[in-house]
């Protein structure tokens, strides 16, 4: 994408010293985290990503394609990476009725509250109609390694690495605000965070993501690139 990282080191020190993240900038060498299976559990009971078993988010929205509508539920699988029990969280995606995502994402929480993402299981419809597993990748596998998500208290600040394989998966977020107010079908929120999402392997393209406390996301704009929107329009645990 066009914005580019810039600024001195950042590190993020995790409670109890169980991890460490260091991203100088853009400079992928200096990206390198330290995993302590211990520290993590797949209870993932961040406010802004909880992601209890049996939990539905319904969104939906138009981009030039047609009506888009995203399904995301918390199963009651889990799957172990780099040692990590993570939560298995399915994401289907259809487009003008006809499916078009079909994913299976893996995510834990450490001890101070992060979320952090291990990888995913992904089919994408190409422009030739067929399913591939592109955007697929795996922490530990082939160079591949584990990304925040949702820090444990978003504040505005420096960019964080949310999935990490060098020239496939390199998706980086940045917390732009915490304090917004928005309204959705499915109610309204305030003290909302909001997030720049990009990738460098997407140039032009940038997303805002907003976070409802006990909620999750409940929308997702495109801001750079294609206009598109989805607005979360139903939600349910069970």
């Amino acid at each position: 994408m066009k914005q580019r990282v810039v600024g001195a080191s950042m590190l993020v020190i995790l409670a109890f010293g169980v991890a460490v993240l260091t991203a100088a900038g853009s400079d992928r060498r200096s990206y390198a985290p330290r995993i302590d299976p211990a520290a993590f559990t797949a209870t993932v009971e961040n406010p802004y990503l909880p992601l209890r078993p049996g939990t539905r988010w319904v969104y939906e929205g138009r981009s030039g394609e047609g009506l888009e509508r995203k399904v995301v539920e918390v199963t009651d699988e889990t799957r172990v990476v780099m040692g990590v029990s993570c939560v298995v969280v399915h994401d289907t995606v259809t487009v003008a009725g006809q499916p078009f995502e079909d994913t299976f994402d893996w995510f834990a929480e450490d001890r101070d509250g992060t979320v952090w993402m291990f990888g995913e299981a992904s089919r994408t419809r190409g422009d030739d109609g067929r399913f591939t597993p592109a955007g697929s990748w795996e922490a530990g596998v082939h160079g591949g390694l584990p990304g925040i998500v949702m820090p444990a208290h978003p504040r505005p600040g420096n960019p964080y690495r949310q999935e990490y394989l060098p020239g496939h998966a390199e998706d980086m977020a940045r917390v732009i605000s915490v304090t917004e107010a928005l309204t959705v079908p499915n109610g309204s929120y305030v003290e909302v965070v909001v997030t720049r999402d990009w990738s460098p392997l997407d140039p032009g393209v940038a997303d805002h993501k907003h976070y409802a406390p006990g909620i999750g996301m409940i929308r997702e704009e495109t801001v750079e690139g294609e206009t598109s929107r989805l607005d979360l329009i139903e939600r349910t645990r069970r």
